[in-house]
């Protein structure tokens, strides 16, 4: 019996996938196997031994130490693509809403309350000031192709924008994906020069933190439209209200607002409502769950972000995986092991990412508890699971 513990509140349609007898779904389960969450905070949760996989129903992780779990071999995951045509929708509602000032002359509007018959001559009289461009024609920039970034320049185009892609780590599948009509920028720099809109869809690290900065709106075109519905720490605050302020930023929206953003010309802020549909929550439960079931009952990893993809066919008696540092000579230990002690291995698979790896090896037999202790006294090795 494997032990689900969820934090937040997460969608029938995810934990449906966790079938009873096999697996127990509780909130309050003091040794899991796994946890999924949503947006709750785990940076000061104490993790038992017993928690092998988290799995974030979403794509964000900065709510998880990622850190902790590696040095734990607690495999991370998230769901990359489970709610990207929610943000997609979202992101294109923006564009049209931002360039013709549908918020602002929307509450002004409202403020004629009281006015009676005049309404109508006063709305006719007061449109003018409200009047702004249509999207087709101009010119959109698209940063970071993956799943969400790609949707989002597909579908401006066929509003009829003419857009430009940057990403200088775009996927195989993403390049795929992507309608042949947008134009790839070599560089950032192609972008901020000639686009009239520009989107922003890459993870917060320490190389994107603050990519749009004074330098790089200082790049940018007058009169450009910035949207931010991937983290709020990838525009500094101060320097996008500066640019507000001087006009050279036409307008900047938000899905992450700040307070320092709040009453501010120009910024529309959005309480984080790209992902929050009912059929997103649905596909990014979905997803997050398989992803913890794959993991239990197979030691297959899928879209995890402190560990490798790893995926092996099922063959002998008996699986084992091994969560272990990427330094050298490891393979040689784990394997010598096993011919050490005349146990035979039918395949094997070994994968790393940057500091961390992982190894699943299938064998033959099912006797292996004195080759297991001896793989969890090889130093870097991390973590050690035997699946039957």
């Amino acid at each position: 019996m494997f032990n689900i513990k969820t934090m937040n509140k997460i969608s029938p349609a995810g934990l449906s996938q966790f079938k009873p007898g096999v697996y127990s779904v509780s909130d309050e389960t003091e040794k899991p196997d796994a946890i999924i969450v949503r947006s709750a905070s785990l940076h000061d949760v104490e993790f038992p031994d017993s928690l092998k996989a988290i799995a974030r129903a979403g794509a964000g992780t900065n709510n998880i130490p990622i850190d902790k779990c590696s040095e734990k071999g607690i495999v991370v995951f998230n769901t990359p693509g489970a709610n990207a045509n929610a943000v997609k929708e979202l992101v294109i509602g923006a564009f049209i809403l931002t360039a013709r000032n549908v918020i602002e002359a929307s509450n002004w509007v409202q403020s004629l309350k009281g006015r009676g018959d005049e309404v109508a001559k006063l709305v006719e009289k007061g449109k003018s000031q409200f009047v702004g461009p249509e999207i087709a024609g101009k010119k959109l920039g698209v940063i970071g192709l993956g799943a969400i970034g790609v949707m989002v320049a597909n579908a401006a185009h066929s509003l009829g924008m003419e857009v430009y892609g940057y990403d200088p780590y775009i996927s195989l599948k993403s390049a795929w994906g992507i309608s042949r009509s947008i134009h790839h920028a070599a560089t950032v720099n192609e972008i901020y020069e000639n686009c009239d809109f520009i989107t922003i869809h890459v993870p917060l690290n320490n190389e994107t933190r603050g990519a749009i900065n004074a330098q790089s709106i200082a790049a940018m075109k007058n009169g450009v439209r910035i949207f931010n519905f991937a983290r709020g720490e990838l525009v500094v605050t101060e320097d996008i209200k500066a640019a507000l302020e001087s006009g050279k930023v036409a307008s900047y929206t938000v899905d992450f607002p700040c307070d320092e953003l709040l009453g501010v010309k120009g910024v529309i802020p959005i309480p984080h409502l790209g992902a929050s549909t009912p059929e997103s929550e649905d596909n990014c439960a979905y997803m997050a769950a398989n992803e913890l079931i794959d993991f239990l009952e197979n030691g297959t990893i899928t879209n995890s972000v402190n560990f490798p993809n790893v995926d092996m066919p099922r063959s002998g008696d008996t699986r084992i995986t091994v969560v272990h540092k990427n330094i050298p000579n490891m393979v040689t230990q784990i394997t010598g092991v096993f011919s050490q002690s005349n146990i035979n291995i039918e395949n094997m698979v070994n994968k790393s990412k940057k500091e961390n790896a992982y190894t699943i090896l299938d064998i033959t037999g099912e006797n292996v508890d004195q080759p297991v202790e001896k793989l969890k006294a090889i130093n870097g090795v991390i973590r050690v699971r035997v699946i039957h």
